[in-house]
């Protein structure tokens, strides 16, 4: 874990470094938190802390992926449903489905890196 901290908040073409640990929720209400923090043309970083869900959705555009910071989840993704932990690192492909419930005693928190940079336009929710 330590060295995708390092290469990935550690590291950048600007030179920008945050602490994934002082990112959480900003209020009670909140159930999911999204913070962006880097990126350029051909990727971008979130960190995304989720108190309850994240519905079942897919990117027409963009591969993801997701490790899992602290807290435990519940993940959908495809035809296929599986815990994810600390330390976990799942692969998203572009125009899959995928959802998330936290199940554990504290949010979940994950680094979603994906690419190319995603605007937010591609993102499909599925019923």
């Amino acid at each position: 874990m330590f060295v995708i901290t390092l290469i990935v908040f550690g590291y950048s073409l600007n030179g920008q470094h945050i602490n994934a640990d002082s990112i959480g929720i900003k209020t009670v209400s909140d159930n999911v938190y999204n913070k962006p923090l880097f990126g350029d043309s051909l990727t971008s970083s979130f960190i995304i802390v989720i108190k309850k869900e994240v519905k079942l959705h897919k990117h027409l555009q963009h591969s993801e992926h997701v490790v899992v910071l602290e807290g435990l989840g519940k993940m959908t993704l495809g035809d296929k449903d599986f815990e994810i932990k600390i330390g976990d690192v799942v692969f998203i492909p572009k125009n899959t489905a995928h959802a998330v419930k936290s199940i554990g005693k504290q949010p979940l928190k994950v680094l979603s890196v994906q690419s190319p940079n995603f605007d937010g336009k591609d993102r499909v929710l599925i019923e």
